[in-house]
């Protein structure tokens, strides 16, 4: 975040992000916007999973990170401006004609990517060995398995027979670890899927509520009327 703040949603997570913010997500994380200030800045580099699953052998290996999908430490002024310039030098690289980074080229940039940012979240402490205690590690299981299911998995119960818990007490820690019901994230997995492809692809609504799990389109209409208070349609246009 180069400069100005935004509240946004990684995966099931909300976070506040501010000036200066230097953020990593792991691979395949959903990231919503919600809002932001008139002066937000947000610089990037981005690689798609392609790229990482046809070069999984040649990269550098990520170091054991917290079960959250998004990583956040605030850097100084002088910090932030340099990672802003490198994300605008690998941008300049890669849009030049020709091309100054071919794929090859990019498996290099990635690990030296790789290396400062990550290695600079463990020096600054974005990364914690503190031991998570039960009720904290049974809400990662519980958002993990989320994330990996919601497009078949609609009920907690489904969840807590592979956790090999009961319904009230995955329930309950889920409370108590997010202050948000465990019902709740699997609503926020969905319709993060769901808005991303509603905005950012014209697949037919039909097609998105199948591969979200809906065998009805009706049922995903009024689902996400439910929660969002427009229909599928509204949304995508307005």
């Amino acid at each position: 975040m180069a400069q100005g703040n935004a509240r946004a949603t990684v995966n099931i997570t909300q976070y506040d992000f501010r000036e200066n913010d230097l953020i990593y997500l792991a691979p395949n994380s959903f990231f919503l916007v919600h809002e932001f200030s008139e002066d937000a800045q947000l610089s990037y580099i981005i690689f798609s999973s392609s790229f990482l699953e046809k070069n999984a052998y040649s990269l550098r290996r990520p170091r054991l990170m917290a079960a959250d999908a998004c990583q956040i430490v605030n850097v100084t002024a002088e910090q932030a401006n340099i990672i802003t310039d490198f994300s605008r030098l690998i941008e300049g690289a890669v849009n030049c004609s020709p091309s100054m980074l071919n794929s090859e080229r990019m498996v290099h940039v990635y690990n030296l990517v790789h290396m400062l940012f990550q290695d600079y979240f463990v020096a600054n402490r974005g990364i914690t060995s503190k031991p998570l205690d039960r009720k904290t590690e049974i809400y990662h299981e519980y958002s993990e398995l989320v994330m990996k299911h919601y497009h078949e998995w609609h009920h907690v119960s489904e969840y807590a027979e592979v956790l090999r818990i009961t319904v009230p007490h995955l329930c309950s820690t889920i409370k108590q670890a997010s202050q948000r019901t465990a019902g709740d994230l699997i609503v926020e997995a969905i319709l993060t899927d769901a808005k991303a492809q509603l905005k950012l692809s014209i697949t037919p609504i039909k097609e998105i509520a199948s591969s979200l799990g809906f065998e009805n389109v009706a049922f995903f209409n009024r689902f996400f009327k439910t929660h969002v208070g427009v229909t599928p349609k509204n949304y995508r246009n307005s």
